[in-house]
This record gives C-alpha cells, structure tokens and sequence, in this order.
C-alpha cells in the first residue's frame, strides 16, 4: 500500500461531503445570506471578488484529497499510527520516557478550557494559567538555584541559543567566540551553530576534560549531565570564565538537579534546559517547554515572557505579564532574541507535574531513575563490559571494541532503543519508566547474564544537592487525586477561553480546534516516540509529514516545506536564513539589507536582525498600504545590497493592498527575494496563493490558520515555505538523512507530536472546505465592520471599503471627546462576557477585530451589541452624566465580591456593572480579579509563587 492510499483509505461509514465543513464554520447558509445583506453583497464569491485584487485572484481548484468525515479522518489517521512502533526509549540525549499523570493528561492536555486558552494578555481573565505558569517559573528557578525564571522556552536547544545571545549582550568581554562544552548535546551544537553565524559569532567546541579554556570568549555553554552521561564538577570552570569576564550558561536536566547540585551553586549566569520529563509525553521531538533562568541582575535581558505579581484596584495580589523584554517589540531592530511565544500549555503539565509529586515525590523519581541506571551499570561490568568510570547521574557510557552496532541491533529486537555513539560505544539512558525487565533485556543484548544476588552501587555519586527547593504551598497541597482534580478546575474556572465564548483577537485567528483533531496527539503511537528513533519505527509520522508538507505547499503555491521551525518566529528567522543562503551561495554576500513596513510584527525586524540582516524601514501611507514611493526610494537607496523585503499579507492592518505584485516585482528587479509573513494565510486560502503571485517564501502559522491551538501561548508551529531556488536552504539537522541548512529546532521535525491536528485539519476541510471557510471569515470582519462603523471608525480599508478578514477599529478621536481608552473598553467587554480584540497593534488606541470563521451569527452580533452598548456608556461619560473617574468603563472589570459588597459608592447600579446587556444572567463569567495594576508589578518584581500570607485581606 501507498502512503498516498493509505492516508486516504478508510472503511468507516460514510456521511455527507463536507459535513465537518459545516461544523467547523459557524454560520449556516441562511445567517451568511443575512450577514451578506448588512455587509451589502449577493454572494460570498461577489464579495470576495470586490476584495482581492485581481492580479492575485487565484481561480484554480486545491490539489486535495477530497473532504473526509470525521469517522474516515480518524480512521486514517489509526492506519498511520499503526505504522509507527513506539519501543522502549533508552536513548537519552534530551528526551526520556516520563509518566503523564492522568488526572492531568484529562484535565490539561486534554481540556479545551486550558488548551483554547490565548495568552494571559488581559490577566484579569487569565488568573489561572498565569498562576500555573508562575508554579513552573518557582520549579525552574528552585531547581536551578537561580532567582529569576521566565515562563518557558520552545525547547532546550533554542534556549541555549538565547543565552548565548544574553551573554554576548549582558556581558564585558569583548571577544567573539562563545565556547561550547564537547559534550552538550549535538541538536543544540548544531542550533547554536546556526544562529552564531549570521552574527559573527565564532563558536568553539571544547573538550573541556582536555583542552583548557581560549584566553578570550565571551560565553561558556556546559551540559549537566553530558550528553556521555558523566556529572562533572564545574566549579572550577565557572570560575575561571568569570575571571575572563565571561558568562556561563549551564544546560541542566531538571530531573537530575532533584539530586545533584543546581548550577545557582557553582555561580552560573543562566541555566537552560527542558521540562520535557516533567510529564511531557515525547512525542517525536515536541512540543515541549524549554526552560531559562538567570542570575539577578540579568532579569531585564531574559528572552521570552515573565509572569510577576502584581496587584489589582482593591490591592490584593494579582498576576500578570510582567513588561520585562518582549524585547522584539521594545527594541525591534536592535533586538537579540525574536521570541514571540511561549510553550505555555506544555509549560503548565510541567509545572502540575511537580504540584503532582512534590519535593518528596520528583526526588524519588530521580533517586528511582539513578538506581536504575548504576544496577544497568553494574550488571554490565560483572558481565565484563567497561563502562565510563565517572560519575553518572542516569545515563552509562558502555565500551564495546567494535560491536556497538550489534548491540543495538540486539537491543531493538527486544524492544528497546540504546544510542549509538560510535563503533565501541553504546549510550543507555534510565528514565521514570525504566523496570527490571529493561534492564534484562538491556543485559541481553550485550550478551550478559542476568546477575545474581545484590548488586553493589559501584560508581561514586556526583556533587550532591544540599538545598531545599519547592518549599512553598502549592507542592504539598495536593497529594490526593481529589485535591489536585480540585485545583485544576479551581484555575481553569479563573479563565476565559475559547470554550467560553468568542475571543475576537485580530491578528491571532482563535478559531474552533475541533474535538476530532485533537484527539490523535494523546494516542501513544504519536506520544511516545523519541525524534531519534530508527526511521524504520517512524513510517506513520515520515508519511503524516509528507502528507502535511505537500499540502502545506498546494495551498501556498510553493515548491517545499519545512514543519521543523516550532513556533512563528522561528519559521520567519528559517525563511530569512533561507535568502541568506541564497545569495551567499551566488557570491551575493553583501546583500544584506531587509526592507520592513513601518506596519511589521515586532517579530519581523528582530528576526532580520537575527539573520544577520541590516533592517531599512519602509513607509505606509495613510490607508495603511506599503507607501510604493517610498519603496522605490529605498529600493533605489539601497539597490546594491537588497536581500529581502518582509511583508504581511494581507496586510497587519487587515486589507488586501492592491500593489502586493507590483511590490513583488519591484524588489525582484533589484535582485531582492521578497518574505510575505504568512500571518494572516486564512484570508487567502482557497483565493490567492502567496508561491504565485510573486513571493519566495513564506512562513505559515498552523497554530492560528490550521487549528493547532494557542494553549494559552504555545504550543505552536510555524513552518517555512519556499520556491523550488531556496529548497536546499530549508532546516537540515544532525539526525535528519535531509541535511538542509542548519537547524533552527531541536527536534528534525519540531513539534511533531501536535501535527496531526492540522493534517487532519486539512484532510476534512478538503479543497472546497478550505476556500469556504476563508469566505466565511472574510465575511464575519465585514459584517463586524458594517455593523459597528457607525458607533467606531473602521480605520482601514481596501478595495471598496471592504476589509480582509479583520478590521481595525479607531478609539483615538474617542479618547480625546471623553478620556475613555482602549484599555477601559477592553476591561469593559470582560463584563459583556468577551476576551477583549487585540489591543493597540499595530496600531496604538484601536482594537484590531478578527471574528474568524467559526462563530456563528448569535456570537457576532452578540459582540457587536455589547460594543454597541459600550458606546452608548461612552457618550455618557462624554456628556458628563458620570465623572470621568468612576464610571462602569473606568472601573471595569467587575468582580462578584465587588458588585455584592455591602456598600456601593458609584453612579451607577449594581445591576449595570453586574449584568450589561441582555444576556443569560446564569451564564456570566465572573472575573477573579479587579483591574491590575501592571507598573506596579514592574517597580516591585515578584516571579515565584508568593507566600500564601500575601493573600490575607
């Protein structure tokens, strides 16, 4: 059988074409049809017409299998996994078999309250994933001895990358070279690598038990344990980096520093790593939560996010993104990391993972996961085989002159996987889940008997912990299954999420994450591998991924693509990377200047710079649009050295600009490539393919266009599409027989374990789905526009006062007639029952509207009312009928405890800040907190679990 036929074969029973289409767009045919009345057209297909320029209408049909059901799509999907054998993985270097344990496999992995979730940008709503997140920040900066932790990474080998980058900025030494212990783990080696060079950043591996320290560098990597599995002592060096005034980042395996001395100890800067066996299933590579946490003094510089208390108006404790860096938003073009996201969801199962077991418990997993390995070690040398005679903390280094391969040649016919160093050695690496009968069989394979009697522990242990760590409440809490189911609904019932209502976040795309797609990545076929099994043992996903790549490339009009980058940021830093190869590999080394509109993501800047780009902003005139003039004046500036322009489309501004060909054809002529940010696809899907209209390459976000969802700001994936010149361009990596460029994950193929979600995604919508389902979005921001245009400017539009598939509302000459702001509207709407649009971006004092395609007409126009009725609330604090500080808007949100209290001071009734609009009364969320007060929580930074007295009235 065929990959192709295998992926399309199924004998469930069929239903009818398109029915999970129908199921995923919200609307039916006849709110379309009224829908299409307000917005002022007969058809959907009308519609889009007036809305996308003519030179980039795409008029073809998707080369797609046909729409499956939901039955066929699963169905297939098990014929798929059947071909993947998850065996026994004792192959280490990273990602170890961990037990997930159920009650939170059900109610957080599981759960759409968590997984729906968007990120804890308006924390009133947010209150419980941000307290879980601030539990994982206490685990890592606990374990790692270092006081400050941000809220995870994407994985252990980008967070390595990002404390290089730390070091080379926070740092005095001014030399170049970063130093990389010999022994870290060869993925982030091999990522490392890769972002040095646009830099200029010479990176020197050391085999530091040989060789001594350079005499000039401005950072040291150390793993702890090697990836040998040997605990050194690193003291010493430490020391001396510090003594050349360098900065040392030490990679430590969280579950190891249950037992051995955390790097906090020995002086490191910044300890990175992966929370991956804290209950994180491996699933071939990700999603996982890489971890970063540094020394005081550096808590300005750490990458990524940072959840702080704070407090909220009545003063008591409350959560909250601390400003800290976002640094791709703040610094942009001078920015060294172009962090985006974080791993929250995975980040948040870490962190229950340790509220689950505790102290007590996550020590006699490690104690358990140590004896383990030193009974392998000892049954192996009174079999007389040598192996690495240093201490170990789970992983022994076997000495076999030759025969390595055999030996894991027998070990795979017992069922387990052993790592193959080289020709003499075998590394086997004990994790949670390793039994007696591994160990056997392990014994097996090495042609050694079973030994008889005690074993006796024969290495000497490693620098021993002498430090408490995971003191507080929360770790001792909920030992029973009851109290930890308890406290989970306690948090998830603190938060809105998609399963709430609607989340309307221009920009984002939270459309529906479909039960059917979902529910594959828990299967143990998708969950279980390790991203360096054999290939033979990995049929199911190489053809899932095949299936997914080609596809991705049909809808795009591109010639290859890449899933390995494992979030968008990462894919537009892969994209980049790609032209930077390109023209190098031409002669066109000096091409190195990015043209950006004014309009760009953050991101998009902080990844040229990444890429070892010089950005050239490019103006946008007063509709929003790339001013073309402006373009040519840059063009013409800076001819010689044009590498690229980077450009959203449809625009960050939400409108399809009609000069996007013309732009294409005038960066070309000058030798540029042109990068369209695939941020907004879903309003092209189906209509306009990106591969065709002019563009190079793209990167796409499968978290928001093919429903991978946000899980409360991450997992995502973001992989990067290119013409057939840049394929050889795309990420290779040292486990991948694909060698490409260098890699930009730490996994082959990133975050495999959630792409099953949009493959099935893509296999149920079929071709016809996808391009209805683009319409139907189209036409929900145009209905939102039509409706609200006349309570709120629409600050943006393009071909006949039409907008793409988000709409950008002005609250700027409002603000300045009544003093009420964007911010006040935003808490309001928590009131009416809503996550508030996206504010402020790109614009600041609007909100960008982006209701998706699967929200029905009930939704919509229930949204539109409640901001219909906030107007009207507005107009009454403009004429004066409340004062201008207390006022529903002002005050928003409202809390139970607030509108119940026995003494209400304010001009309005109860019943107003309680209950606006017409809504069910029994179904009103209820936010935990009152407005936060996010300065405050920047002047006084608190990024650990606070003592449960903070709490006390």
């Amino acid at each position: 059988m065929t990959q192709s036929e295998l992926s399309c074969e199924s004998s469930a029973p069929a239903e009818p074409t398109g029915a999970f289409a129908r199921r995923h767009i919200g609307a039916s045919a006849d709110e379309h049809r009224r829908m299409l009345t307000t917005v002022g057209y007969s058809s959907i297909d009308e519609l889009m017409t007036a809305a996308i320029p003519a030179a980039i209408r795409w008029h073809g049909t998707l080369d797609l299998p046909a729409a499956a059901t939901e039955a066929e799509a699963i169905a297939q999907l098990r014929a798929l996994a059947e071909h993947n054998r998850p065996m026994v993985s004792m192959l280490g270097l990273g990602y170890h078999g961990t037990h997930t344990p159920a009650v939170i496999r059900r109610n957080v992995l599981e759960s759409p309250a968590w997984y729906t979730a968007y990120t804890p940008y308006q924390p009133e709503i947010s209150q419980g994933r941000l307290e879980a997140l601030l539990n994982f920040q206490t685990v890592v900066a606990d374990l790692t001895g270092l006081p400050i932790a941000g809220a995870s990474l994407l994985d252990e080998a980008t967070a390595a990358a990002e404390a290089m980058t730390l070091a080379r900025r926070a740092g005095k030494a001014k030399s170049n070279v970063y130093v990389v212990d010999a022994d870290a783990l060869p993925q982030t080696i091999a990522v490392i690598a890769t972002r040095a060079e646009p830099l200029g950043i010479e990176v020197r591996v050391v085999d530091l038990d040989r060789e001594e320290l350079p005499d000039e560098f401005f950072g040291l990597h150390l793993q702890y344990p090697g990836a040998s599995g040997v605990v050194r002592d690193h003291t010493a060096l430490v020391a001396a980096a510090h003594e050349r005034g360098a900065l040392v980042a030490v990679a430590a395996d969280l579950l190891a520093l249950c037992v051995l001395r955390e790097p906090g100890a020995i002086g490191a800067d910044i300890a990175v790593g992966s929370a991956q066996r804290f209950g994180v299933p491996m699933g071939f590579g990700g999603p996982h939560a890489g971890y970063m946490s540094v020394r005081a003094g550096l808590e300005r510089m750490l990458p990524g996010r940072l959840v702080g208390v704070s407090r909220d108006a009545d003063g008591a404790p409350a959560y909250r993104l601390a400003l800290q860096t976002r640094e791709q938003h703040i610094r942009r073009e001078k920015a060294t990391s172009n962090i985006c996201t974080a791993q929250v969801l995975l980040a948040v199962i870490a962190s229950m993972y340790a509220v689950y077991h505790g102290p007590d418990g996550l020590r006699a997993i490690a104690e358990r996961a140590h004896a383990m390995a030193t009974r392998l070690e000892a049954g192996l040398r009174l079999g007389g085989v040598p192996t690495d005679e240093r201490p170990f903390f789970d992983t022994v280094l076997a000495e076999v002159s030759g025969r390595a391969a055999q030996v894991v040649a027998a070990a795979a016919e017992r069922g387990i996987n052993l790592r193959l160093v080289d020709a003499d050695h075998v590394g086997i690496s004990c994790d949670e889940t390793t039994t007696d009968e591994h160990l056997r069989a392990v014994w097996a394979a090495f042609g050694v008997s079973e030994p008889v009697g005690e074993l006796p522990h024969p290495r000497p242990e490693g620098p021993a912990r002498a430090s408490d760590y995971l003191t507080n409440p929360v770790f001792s809490e909920h030992r029973s299954e009851t109290a930890m189911l308890r406290y989970l609904r306690r948090l998830s019932d603190k938060d809105y999420a998609l399963d709430r209502g609607m989340i309307p976040l221009g920009s984002c795309t939270m459309k529906l994450n479909a039960t059917t797609e979902m529910e594959p990545i828990t299967w143990p076929e998708f969950a279980d591998l390790h991203p360096f099994a054999p290939a033979e043992q990995a049929e199911g996903y190489r053809w899932l991924i095949a299936d997914l790549e080609r596809w991705l490339a049909e809808v795009t009009g591109y010639d290859a693509v890449s899933v390995q980058p494992n979030a968008g940021s990462q894919g537009e830093l892969a994209g980049l990377l790609a032209i930077r190869g390109y023209h190098r590999d031409r002669g066109d080394d000096h091409r190195d200047v990015c043209l950006i509109p004014s309009s760009a993501h953050g991101t998009n800047a902080a990844s040229a710079v990444m890429a070892g780009m010089r950005v050239v902003v490019v103006a946008c005139d007063e509709n929003g649009n790339v001013d073309l003039a402006d373009l040519d004046r840059k063009i013409e500036q800076h001819r010689d050295r044009l590498a690229a322009i980077m450009v959203t489309y449809p625009s960050t501004h939400g409108v399809y600009e009609t000069g996007i060909a013309q732009l294409c054809a005038k960066v070309h002529d000058a030798g540029g490539q042109v990068y369209v940010d695939g941020a907004n696809l879903n309003a092209l899907l189906g209509y306009a393919k990106p591969g065709r209209f002019g563009a190079d390459v793209s990167h796409l976000n499968l978290h928001k266009t093919f429903c991978i969802p946000h899980g409360g700001g991450g997992p995502g994936v973001g992989p990067v599409a290119v013409r057939s010149h840049l394929s050889r361009f795309l990420p290779g990596h040292p486990f991948s027989t694909d060698k490409g460029a260098g890699p930009v994950s730490a996994a082959p193929h990133g975050s495999a374990g959630i792409l099953p979600i949009s493959w099935a995604y893509l296999r149920m919508m079929g071709p016809d789905g996808l391009s209805r389902a683009t319409g139907a979005a189209v036409l929900a921001a145009n209905y939102v526009a039509a409706r609200l245009r006349d309570h709120y400017p629409v600050l943006y539009s393009g071909n006949s006062g039409l907008v793409a598939h988000e709409c950008i509302l002005d609250l700027r000459p409002i603000t300045k007639t009544s003093g009420v702001t964007v911010d006040d509207v935003a808490k309001r709407l928590i009131d009416y029952g809503f996550h508030a649009p996206t504010m402020s971006f790109p614009v600041a004092g609007t909100l960008m509207v982006e209701p998706t395609e699967s929200e029905d007409l009930a939704e919509l126009d229930r949204f539109c009312d409640a901001m219909i009725a906030i107007r009207a609330e507005i107009d009454q604090v403009a004429a004066g009928e409340w004062p201008a500080d207390d006022n529903p808007l002002v005050n928003a949100p409202h809390t139970a405890s607030m509108v119940t209290a026995d003494e209400w001071a304010h001009p309005y009734p109860r019943t107003l800040a309680a209950y606006p609009g017409q809504g069910d009364r029994s179904e009103k969320y209820w936010p935990p907190v009152r407005r936060i007060d996010g300065a405050y929580g920047d002047r006084n930074l608190v990024c650990a679990c606070p003592s449960p007295e903070a709490f006390e009235e």
